[in-house]
């Protein structure tokens, strides 16, 4: 039974800092975690949780633990810094699917 992606796909870092509000002084973020992933750098078009519809350059696949909420800051391996569009919870509850963060990036 498959509980999560398996560790040989993850061959990707990121860093993100997760998003923690905003301020007077401007955005508020949490210190920044390395997180090792599989990053799909594909355009495509998304919905944000509000329902609008954006455009998504990548798409990063972690851990069901990954702290990534919406607004967080991401920098990719090549040093581009972009923003989680919204990241979508895929847990099979043991149905034998690989459980995983979906984290879809400005």
């Amino acid at each position: 039974m498959v509980t999560r992606i398996p560790r040989r796909y993850l061959v990707h870092e990121i860093t993100v800092e997760p998003y923690d509000g905003a301020s007077s002084t401007g955005t508020l973020y949490r210190p920044p975690a390395t997180v090792k992933c599989f990053l799909d750098e594909q355009t495509r078009a998304v919905r944000t949780p509000g329902g609008e519809q954006v455009t998504s350059t990548s798409t990063a696949y972690a851990d069901l633990s990954t702290d990534a909420p919406a607004l967080s800051r991401v920098t990719l391996p090549d040093g581009r810094t972009t923003t989680v569009i919204q990241a979508k919870r895929r847990d099979g509850k043991g149905l034998g699917t690989p459980n995983h963060l979906e984290i879809q990036l400005e």
